[in-house]
């Protein structure tokens, strides 16, 4: 099974691709994580907001396989607690379905992605920095995870 995690946004801060990487190799290879940067268009003053997110959009949507889950990170989204999530992971490992978590830029995600999405998940109610996010998630993933394995790091 793989974890994808579609994000918008390149080059983030040597702390997140660190704290990224560190987390991603914990996993074993039954649970493959995957993280794919869409880049970030160019904001301007002048700039169509609607159009690059919509670009952005049809961008990540080129990464989700039809038959996979698509989970939106989005503040609209619903609140999961650790063992919701593990009760949502251990369903999909069981399934067997790839799942990509889609995470969107300064303004959020493309209309098209929150659409395609199956499930809409807030990981706060605060608004989040989009590189963050990545940190969280990954991080959220592995505890989720580590309690469906019966490892002692939720504790």
């Amino acid at each position: 099974m793989k974890l994808n995690i579609i994000a918008v946004g390149q080059r983030p801060p040597v702390w997140v691709s660190e704290a990224f990487v560190d987390y991603a190799k914990r996993f074993s290879a039954e649970l493959n994580v995957r993280l794919t940067e869409i880049p970030l268009r160019k904001r301007t003053s002048t700039a169509d907001i609607n159009r690059l997110m919509h670009q952005e959009g049809t961008d990540m949507l080129k990464h989700i396989a039809s038959n996979s889950l698509a989970i939106a990170l989005d503040v609209q989204g619903q609140s999961w607690s650790t063992p919701v999530l593990v009760t949502q992971l251990n369903a999909w490992m069981q399934q067997g379905r790839d799942v990509n978590f889609v995470i969107g830029g300064p303004e959020g995600l493309a209309p098209a992605c929150l659409d395609r999405a199956d499930k809409r998940w807030s990981l706060s109610a605060l608004t989040l920095p989009h590189m963050l996010v990545r940190v969280i998630l990954i991080e959220t993933l592995y505890r989720a995870w580590s309690v469906v394995k019966g490892f002692p790091y939720h504790r």
